[in-house]
């Protein structure tokens, strides 16, 4: 903890900062920690795993209880968890291998719900390499009814452009109909709306995403915009200019809050990533106001959602255990193994019924162990299942 210690002091200032109890931050400071992971089932046969999906999606863990906080049919994964399995050649393993065949498995850990990252798989797989036109999406969306899955969203194209350019419209366009032909309420992309620090830029990406977002409410479906970390660090809106004329200094507002301010809540939607947004609150806590001072504020990802709830149909739930030497303040781990207070924030944030969890962590797939993105995405499942309001 010495490289944390020696900016802020404790590892208790540590802790704080994170937003995590005593207990879980104590917890996770330990090598054991970053290995406490269930061990997979894809190793059992089919017929054992379907069983165990089966049995676990009637038990008191799937349960329809009042304190249950992701209601089953909301419970969802992000389909770049699992690339490697989508994207691996069926002719070479006996694992689930492209769309069809993940589907069908997360269909069995329990999930109901999916979020695209794409429409590529193995050129081997049912369908071929590509699946990102009507004819791909109508097959998509067969295997999706018969595991009983919904598409969710997809981060997929968006215009880079602006003003938009004639191809790139019709490329947005053709988008939102395989959206639409998948059943998808909400279509987005991976990427902030922008990478700049300057409120000039951030009015530019506003215009665009309003442009956008009608485009997309005229067909039936939500634009989203997901974000990482940067996205939640300090507007540069005054101050002394530099010598290219740009602002230096802040008013203290969070470049997407600001976004929020100004696009319209009828065509622009996000879904927040609560690891990166966990990560912007360890990172990004002082600013250099107008006036040259420093000042600080705590970011509250929950807070910013119950301002702006109906704004966030969807979030990424993924998790992390302590780390004060990498700069972000976490390391990933599968959902529900980490340190990030779920039960809080979703308890916080309320609307069960609205709310759409995909599960997600990023470094799931291995080289050496080729069923561990699987074997992650049903710990993320049961992790997400389990969740229950806390009893007071």
């Amino acid at each position: 903890m010495t490289a944390f210690n020696d900016e802020y002091g404790t590892g208790d200032a540590l802790r704080r900062t994170l937003g995590v109890n005593r207990r879980r931050f104590l917890s996770t400071c330990t090598a054991a920690a970053a290995t406490a992971i269930a061990a997979p089932v894809l190793g059992a046969s089919p017929a054992l795993a379907q069983d165990y999906g089966r049995d676990h999606d009637h038990g008191h863990h799937h349960g329809h209880g009042g304190d249950v906080l992701v209601p089953a049919n909301r419970r969802g994964i992000i389909l770049y968890t699992v690339r490697d399995a989508t994207g691996r050649d069926p002719l070479t393993t006996d694992l689930p291998s492209g769309f069809r065949e993940v589907f069908k498995q997360l269909s069995r850990f329990g999930y109901r719900q999916v979020e695209f990252a794409g429409y590529g798989q193995h050129a081997n797989a049912p369908g071929g390499a590509t699946l990102e036109s009507v004819a791909g999406a109508r097959l998509l969306r067969s295997w999706l009814d018969a595991y009983g899955l919904r598409a969710q969203g997809n981060h997929g194209f968006i215009p880079p452009s602006w003003p938009l350019t004639t191809p790139d419209l019709d490329t947005f366009k053709k988008h939102l109909e395989i959206a639409n032909i998948l059943g998808m309420a909400h279509m987005g992309t991976g990427g902030d709306p922008t990478g700049s620090d300057y409120r000039a830029d951030w009015d530019v990406a506003a215009d665009k995403w309003n442009a956008l977002g009608e485009i997309a409410r005229r067909e039936g479906i939500k634009l989203y915009t997901h974000n990482h970390d940067a996205a939640y660090g300090f507007l540069l809106d005054g101050g002394p200019p530099d010598a290219q004329g740009r602002p230096t200094r802040s008013s203290g507002i969070r470049k997407l809050e600001y976004f929020l301010q100004v696009t319209d809540p009828r065509t622009v939607w996000l879904e927040m990533d609560i690891f990166w947004a966990h990560v912007a609150r360890y990172k990004f806590h002082t600013y250099t106001a107008h006036d040259g001072s420093t000042r600080e504020t705590v970011f509250d990802p929950a807070g910013l959602v119950v301002r702006n709830n109906k704004r966030y149909p969807l979030f990424h739930a993924k998790d992390g255990i302590v780390n004060a030497t990498n700069g972000m303040g976490y390391d990933m781990v599968p959902f529900g193994t980490g340190v990030i207070d779920y039960t809080t924030f979703f308890s916080r944030v309320g609307d069960r019924n609205y709310h759409n969890p995909m599960v997600e962590q990023d470094n799931a797939p291995s080289s050496t162990d080729l069923a561990q993105s699987l074997a992650f995405a049903k710990t993320g499942y049961d992790n997400l299942a389990a969740l229950r309001r806390k009893r007071h």
